[in-house]
């Protein structure tokens, strides 16, 4: 596996993240303050697209990593949950560092 598949997922996480954050402020004062439904439109918007595309780089490192259904869906599920996908994201990277560990040691020679 290649160290580009986890900076791909790690960047997409944070960013689903920070993103859910920015979301549920607004939801907040759409919905608490009855103000700024364009902003809260346009960020909800913008978190849907960036959460497909959390969705396909999580499911290639998942795939990769060859992680079973359960660990998949919660990783997949925590990019809608604020919070969650930093905390998420910490716990893949340690799951991941010895895969890409063992994948750049070198190969012994064959005879």
């Amino acid at each position: 596996m290649k160290r580009s598949v986890l900076t791909r997922y790690r960047v997409m996480a944070y960013v689903t993240a920070v993103m859910l954050l920015l979301l549920c402020t607004c939801m907040v004062a759409k919905y608490g303050f009855d103000t700024g439904e364009d902003v809260t439109f346009m960020v909800s918007q913008a978190h849907g697209v960036l959460y497909i595309i959390y969705l396909v780089f999580a499911f290639d490192l998942g795939s990769k990593a060859k992680w079973p259904f359960g660990k998949l869906l919660w990783i997949l599920l925590s990019g809608t949950i604020p919070f969650a996908a930093f905390f998420v994201e910490r716990t893949v990277v340690r799951d991941v560092e010895p895969l890409l560990a063992g994948a750049a040691a070198p190969r012994p020679a064959e005879a």
